[in-house]
């Protein structure tokens, strides 16, 4: 695929991961029931906050390395923002599977709405759901980064160059001061 298009994927996996998650909050928050509360769903609405500012900084940076492969190509400065990218996505992953789809996380979720059930019950239901709708994006994202690392890879791997050393080196001698012999003569 071309440098230009692969880059553009990316920006749109990572917009369409912003889009899920966004839906995801809008389940958790937004769509909780009235009555009652639960810490579970603070914390969850923090954690997405926070997966969301994190995937802000990825799409800045994944903007700023798209159109640093555009012309005129800079590799190394698409090769920073795409760093950049890459360990924000890296946290996002790690969040995401730690603070939302861990086993605790997820036993916690559905435990609720057992207790409490009502309107609680089909709640936990949907957000578990949206839980489940963000790893497709994230894995397409994740596909996508590797696929911007190996076309900057390919790209730099056209244009090296090699230099080989033929020679060892020079040796210099320095020929004797003709005055110094002089002046051992003389004496």
């Amino acid at each position: 695929m071309a440098l230009e298009a692969t880059f553009r994927e990316l920006y749109t996996h990572l917009r369409r991961l912003h889009d899920t998650l966004l839906a995801l909050r809008v389940t958790v928050a937004e769509d909780k029931p009235l009555k009652g509360e639960a810490a579970l769903v603070d914390h969850l609405e923090d954690t997405i906050l926070e997966l969301m500012g994190l995937l802000g900084e990825c799409l800045t940076s994944a903007r700023a390395a798209q159109k640093a492969v555009a012309h005129p190509l800079n590799l190394d400065r698409a090769r920073r923002a795409l760093t950049n990218c890459q360990e924000r996505f890296h946290q996002i992953e790690q969040q995401f599977a730690a603070d939302l789809v861990s086993y605790e996380k997820l036993k916690d979720l559905s435990s609720l709405g057992s207790e409490r059930r009502g309107e609680w019950l089909p709640w936990a239901s949907s957000v578990k759901h949206g839980l489940e709708q963000c790893r497709q994006p994230l894995d397409l994202a994740s596909k996508a980064l590797a696929g911007c690392w190996q076309e900057i890879a390919e790209r730099v791997g056209m244009t090296s160059v090699s230099v080989q050393a033929t020679n060892i080196g020079q040796q210099l001698v320095s020929a004797p001061d003709v005055r110094d012999s002089e002046k051992e003569g003389a004496t």
